[in-house]
């Protein structure tokens, strides 16, 4: 007789924690994750209110990549400059198709230069839906040169804090230097038995941190931020706050159907770096003016039960475009979308109409982010 056995997604090196909090525990892209401490709009509110949210991003794909030979191997598959990162500091990119269709967006961290022959070395950050993708897409170079490929993501956490008063909780717990490093850049410090690598940056449109530790020492990190006052924030309130920041999610709001132009990971792309795999792609859109359709955003005056693929219609009833990602907004007291828009309606303050389920709502199209500015 075979005995039938659960195959566990993985969990993050804090799982434990999360238990001992009482989260509702829910399998996304694969991983174990918190979804929930019991109160999504009071995690809501601790960050985008006065305080700070803390959560756990260990799910995301966690890649180092090093050699003499990386800065121009990576150059040749990115959508960003490589050239121009210094040591230190992070940039978004995309790894487009031959087709320069979107593999995935990425966050490029250009870490201290390691060895005797200064040999760069880089961390990529990912969404765990798209982590196995970039695995794939630059290990096949590891033997074309000086290039090598660590999957570092079961070996470390990723720890995000946002919110307003998320540099007051790292300078208290951490220290001034890493409260104080710059909008995209990097700051690795020691921290009690721990190494720290931490980065100014936001997934909410608040103020944020994301600290990078070895796995045996993520729960002290956690628990030291928990207890200075930072409140647990699961992924149902991660998914309401990125919305209101207009950051879009993969095989949500963006997928290998679209062109990296259409995505609005417009500070993802560089058109003076020279050529990269779907470089010719890109640049026509860019050259011929803009891209046939385009990620926005859309405010409506009522509430509205929608869901994603709502076909988004202009005022003569034609078809314009469709809705990825609706929520309500806290903040803003109305109900807002993320959808793609064909050009022509892109403007600010166009009106539009939005089927629901019974009948179509009228919306206004607006600039991204909703919340924030903090990227």
């Amino acid at each position: 007789m075979t005995q039938a056995f659960e195959v566990q997604s993985p969990r993050s090196p804090v799982a434990a924690i999360h238990q001992r909090l009482g989260a509702t525990i829910v399998s996304r892209d694969g991983w174990s994750v918190p979804a929930n401490y019991g109160d999504i709009l009071f995690e809501y509110a601790a960050v985008r209110e006065r305080g700070a949210g803390l959560s756990d991003l260990s799910s995301r794909g966690r890649i180092i990549v090093s050699g003499s030979e990386a800065v121009q191997f990576l150059n040749g598959l990115i959508t960003n400059d490589m050239k121009t990162l210094a040591v230190n500091s992070w940039m978004p990119a995309a790894f487009p198709s031959v087709q320069g269709r979107l593999i995935a967006s990425v966050r490029v961290v250009r870490l201290k230069d390691a060895g005797k022959n200064v040999t760069p070395t880089f961390l990529l950050d990912t969404e765990a839906a798209t982590h196995e993708r970039v695995l794939q897409t630059i290990e096949r170079f590891t033997l074309a040169g000086d290039f090598r490929v660590t999957d570092v993501t079961s070996q470390t956490a990723l720890l995000s804090l946002q919110g307003t008063d998320a540099a007051a909780f790292i300078r208290s717990v951490i220290g001034n230097e890493a409260a104080d490093v710059g909008a995209n850049q990097v700051v690795i410090q020691s921290w009690h038995a721990a190494e720290l690598t931490i980065m100014r940056a936001s997934h909410t449109g608040a103020e944020g941190f994301d600290v990078v530790v070895d796995s045996p020492q993520a729960g002290v990190v956690w628990d030291a931020l928990h207890g200075a006052g930072a409140r647990p924030v699961g992924f149902d309130a991660l998914e309401l706050l990125r919305i209101e920041a207009g950051v879009p999610r993969y095989g949500v709001d963006m997928d290998d159907t679209n062109v990296v132009p259409e995505t609005n990971l417009d500070d993802a792309v560089s058109y003076t770096k020279g050529c990269y795999v779907g470089q010719e792609i890109i640049a026509r859109i860019k050259y011929r003016g803009h891209v046939a359709k385009k990620l926005t955003g859309l405010v409506f005056a009522e509430p509205a039960q929608l869901a994603a693929g709502a076909l988004i219609k202009a005022s003569d009833a034609k078809e314009v475009g469709r809705i990825t990602s609706v929520t309500y907004s806290p903040h803003l007291g109305r109900t807002i979308a993320l959808g793609y828009l064909k050009y022509d309606y892109l403007q600010p303050d166009t009106n539009v109409l939005v089927g629901g389920d019974d009948a179509e709502i009228p919306a206004q199209v607006t600039a991204l982010p909703f919340v924030g500015s903090v990227r």
